[in-house]
């Protein structure tokens, strides 16, 4: 019955019935594309595993690179799984998650992207499987969860080794375990300590009394010609800028440096001043006084005891003149970065103006910073300023050498990875054995510790172990070796190890690809930052889980643009074209 207290329109009245008829149906309809259940999550994890497929063969010491090239035809050869993946134009948007994964494990860590990858994707995969046995999604998550918790407990009681303990030969197998993957993987005894030194000399205390290794503080430049073996570790902050004038000095020993954020250019009236001139003889004189300040504004600084001026703008012939006078070196159009990573090594004020509170203008002494010598120096076909020994805070640059730009752009990318893990053992003073040795100890930890739970989520545990192996195996495989056979006596190892307590120095025990045998990686000095590998096994969880809890997807038809106006106008005839 209709009903005569509200006046309902016809769409009202149409939900009202269907909500009084509960057999009358609705269509709901999408205007787009919806996939559910089962099929999206086969989708899903077949696009992780094809991302995972692509960086898998360059993982490990013997891992191959990749060349790619982009739209434009830019080349670039790498085997780091976070630069590889970044290049890839990934459209599918699970595919897409583990692509962000590998790029928050290299902001996080730095290493350790393409692993990160490999063991979310194999988490996934034996997730689908165990939902294709009628295991409900909700207890797989749980159980991962559970499994990732555990794992991250057993790594920190039973297989971190504390740095303190070993000593600074930790932190150089540290950054050769690094590099080993690596173009640089031949000469990694070179650049492991040069990485190490580098950020040893980085080191600040910051106002929480916690100390801190800044990986932006040491800048890398690269030069073409001679080999890797000839790059360079400079103790200072290298500038890739010469002087302004070639009749400037190239070389001040006890350089006292001003650091400005203005141009020192002859003085012009602001735009809209306008002086009316009854004398024309005054217009010399008015030219001349423009030219004098800027003089007095170089006069005050150089003044105050200053050899060496940098500033972010430009300075002018007639201005350069002076310091030549002067015998002090001047550089222009210095990057703001640059200008302040040099502030703070050597004790500089950046300068915005020379105005001080009297409305005069003035340059103090104690805005200067000071280092030990300031040169300039010939590499390759271009030249680079070196900050030698800055007394405030010291400071590193390494000067890369390679025969092409290929060559320059990978060694760049595998120091900067080796940066990062040797800041986080610096910082977490926490390291664990490499070669396979974790995955291996935690795959047998959580097989028993799966058998001791009586509830459903024993089977995603054991899952999870399993899935683990993987990184061990592709080592293997990667090596051109019998991953079976090798991979059963790594788990040997550790179940022993386990088991026995008098045995449990073989935890440390993990893959020799070169020798294709089972050794003592703690010895053999084949270390990774603790860090490296919770973060790893937390974030390759949750990427996993995030992607199993999709069990529907709906992609939205594009909306047709409206045409002209004026032309729908024209076509329908209501008006006259």
């Amino acid at each position: 019955k209709r009903c005569h207290h509200t006046k309902l329109s016809d769409y009202s009245w149409l939900f009202v019935l269907c909500c009084f008829h509960p057999h009358s149906i609705m269509a709901f309809v999408i205007n787009g594309e919806r996939t559910s259940g089962s099929e999206i999550r086969s989708q899903n994890v077949q696009a992780a595993i094809s991302v995972a497929n692509i960086v898998r063969s360059s993982l490990g010491p013997v891992g191959l690179d990749k060349m790619m090239v982009d739209d434009v035809g830019d080349v670039t050869i790498t085997n780091d799984g976070a630069t590889i993946l970044k290049l890839l134009d990934v459209e599918h948007p699970a595919a897409k998650v583990l692509v962000e994964l590998a790029d928050l494990q290299d902001q996080e860590i730095g290493d350790g992207t393409t692993s990160v990858v490999i063991v979310a994707a194999e988490l996934l995969k034996v997730a689908d499987q165990l939902v294709k046995e009628k295991i409900h999604p909700t207890s797989i998550i749980s159980g991962f969860r559970i499994a990732s918790k555990e794992a991250s407990k057993f790594l920190q009681e039973q297989m971190t080794i504390s740095t303190d303990d070993l000593g600074k030969d930790a932190i150089i197998n540290v950054a050769k375990t690094s590099m080993s993957s690596k173009l640089i993987g031949p000469d990694m005894d070179f650049f492991a300590k040069m990485v190490v030194d580098a950020m040893l000399a980085v080191k600040r205390v910051n106002s929480k009394g916690h100390t801190k290794y800044p990986v932006k503080s040491v800048n890398i430049l690269k030069a073409h010609g001679k080999s890797a073996r000839e790059s360079k570790f400079v103790d200072g902050y290298a500038l890739n800028m010469t002087v302004s004038s070639q009749l400037m000095k190239k070389r001040i020993e006890g350089a006292k440096i001003a650091l400005l954020d203005f141009n020192l250019m002859k003085t012009r009236m602001k735009m809209g001043v306008q002086i009316l001139v009854s004398d024309p003889e005054k217009l010399g004189a008015m030219r001349q006084r423009e030219s004098d300040i800027a003089k007095e504004r170089i006069e005050k600084i150089l003044a105050s005891g200053a050899n060496v001026v940098l500033t972010t703008q430009g300075i002018d012939d007639m201005c350069l003149k002076y310091f030549v006078e002067a015998g002090a070196i001047a550089v222009r159009r210095v990057s703001k970065d640059d200008i302040k990573v040099i502030a703070r090594a050597t004790g500089a004020e950046l300068c915005m103006t020379l105005a001080n509170m009297e409305g005069e203008e003035s340059f103090d002494a104690s805005k200067l910073g000071h280092c030990e010598a300031v040169y300039q120096e010939r590499i390759s076909d271009d030249e680079v300023l070196v900050f030698s020994k800055p007394k405030a805070k010291s400071s590193a640059s390494i000067i890369l050498r390679g025969a092409n730009d290929f060559m320059l752009d990978e060694m760049e990318r595998s120091l900067h990875d080796s940066l990062c893990v040797v800041k986080r053992v610096l910082e977490s003073k926490t390291v664990v054995p490499g070669g396979g040795a974790c995955e291996s100890a935690l795959s047998i930890f959580l097989e028993n510790f799966a058998t001791q739970l009586g509830s459903r989520e024993q089977l995603a545990i054991a899952e999870f172990a399993k899935a683990l192996l993987a990184i061990p195996k592709t080592l293997a495989v990667n090596a051109a070796l019998d991953c079976t056979d090798l991979v059963a006596k790594l788990r040997a190892f550790h179940n022993e190890s386990q088991k026995n307590p008098e045995k449990s120095e073989l935890k440390w025990y993990g893959l020799d690809l070169d020798k294709g045998i089972i050794r003592d990686c703690k010895k053999a000095g084949v270390l990774e930052p603790g860090q490296s590998k919770l973060k790893s096994i937390k974030f390759a969880t949750e990427a996993a889980i995030t992607i199993l809890r999709i069990d529907d997807h709906i992609k939205m038809d594009k909306q047709q643009e409206e045409g002209n106006a004026y032309e729908q106008a024209v076509k329908s005839g209501s008006i006259n074209g």
